[in-house]
């Protein structure tokens, strides 16, 4: 589980890395632009998530050793 959350936040990054170079700052919200914008967001999110994931499992685990 640990390697498919590390795989899926490294292919999100990847995603915001790569739209983060389709912003055009003169026009944010128009055209490419905003659905990179829509796209960072969404990634950010499941960056979040899966950390989420992880820290839940990581508890978890520690609770069943108790």
């Amino acid at each position: 589980m640990k390697i498919f959350t590390l795989a899926l936040t490294a292919i999100a990054i990847g995603l915001i890395i790569f739209n983060a170079t389709k912003l055009n700052f003169e026009a944010l919200f128009e055209g490419e632009s905003f659905i990179a914008v829509i796209t960072i967001i969404a990634a950010l999110c499941a960056v979040i998530l899966l950390q989420i994931l992880r820290i839940s499992k990581k508890i978890e685990k520690l609770h069943k050793k108790r």
